[in-house]
């Protein structure tokens, strides 16, 4: 059994002692935030599981599980010394204006050279046989040229592919968190199926936490609460509702709420029980609609 199906495992069993620990009040009674705390659940943020955008030879896997990394950390390298080599050789045919400089060189000439003849011919120095042959030249050099100058102009292009081509052997987290599983070392073969690295995002985290359905409009986005982990962790953590379901559970007769708890220290783990404390019942900037 994987890691990854263990985890999703544990959360599903988790959530759904959540919904089974929030149950209606009892008739008759009338049920408040503030008369007490709800069990709760603090989930990563997102978790990502990171692949590269081709597939190849993995030269180097630079993080393992446990590692705090950056949005843009390098975590991976693909093998890349053919992409390097095509793109040493575009960088230098990109710099190379021999061939620009030369036929422009010699379109300017045979300009020159079409004019005198020019009038020469007024003159009847030179037959019309060579003004015409001396004007056809300098035709087809300046054509020469312009298409040389279009090379030049791809073979740039030519670099910016070629760069873009060994940016993609270069794997970059897209979140800042901590390393959860590493699938692939250096040495594997990646395909278009598996991934590298799987990456959990965990500021801010995702507290999860269902309600009685009696409590649906005393909750608002941007609601104030208090987020209490349990032991060893413990503390009490301020943090703000951003997610409250639109479509309710009428079989348990809760509902789901989503809480934004900051952790920029990653001090709180993911995947601990929590209890949860409304603070405050004001009304949210970003209504239910």
């Amino acid at each position: 059994m994987s890691g990854s199906y263990r985890a999703d495992a544990a959360r599903a069993f988790a959530i759904a002692v959540l919904v089974c620990l929030a149950v209606p009040a009892r008739a008759g009674e009338t049920p408040s935030l503030a008369t007490g705390s709800f069990d709760c659940l603090v989930e990563p943020h997102r978790t990502v599981k990171l692949g590269a955008s081709v597939p190849g030879l993995l030269s180097q896997v630079h993080v393992d599980r446990g590692d705090q990394v950056a949005v843009g950390q390098v975590v991976a390298t693909l093998e890349s010394n053919l992409e390097e080599a095509n793109a040493a050789l575009a960088r230098a045919k990109a710099g190379n204006e021999t061939q620009v400089i030369s036929t422009r060189a010699r379109a300017e000439f045979l300009r020159r050279k079409t004019e005198r003849n020019s009038q020469l011919r007024e003159k009847s120095v030179v037959s019309e046989a060579a003004l015409d042959e001396v004007s056809t030249d300098a035709g087809m050099a300046d054509q020469v040229a312009k298409e040389a100058i279009l090379n030049f102009q791809v073979a740039k292009l030519e670099v910016k592919r070629a760069e873009e081509l060994l940016r993609q052997r270069t794997v970059r987290s897209p979140v800042r968190g901590i390393v959860i599983e590493r699938v692939l070392s250096g040495g594997e073969y990646r395909h278009d199926t598996n991934h590298i690295l799987t990456i959990s995002e965990l500021d801010p985290l995702n507290v999860e936490v269902f309600l009685p359905l009696a409590l649906y409009k005393q909750t608002s986005v941007g609601q104030q609460v208090e987020v209490l982990p349990e032991a060893p962790v413990g503390g009490q953590h301020r943090g703000r509702i951003a997610v409250i379901d639109r479509v309710l559970d009428a079989a348990s007769g809760t509902y789901g709420v989503r809480i934004k708890l900051p952790n920029p220290n990653f001090l709180i783990p993911a995947g601990i029980r929590c209890q949860v404390r409304f603070l405050t019942q004001e009304v949210s900037a970003v209504p239910r609609r």
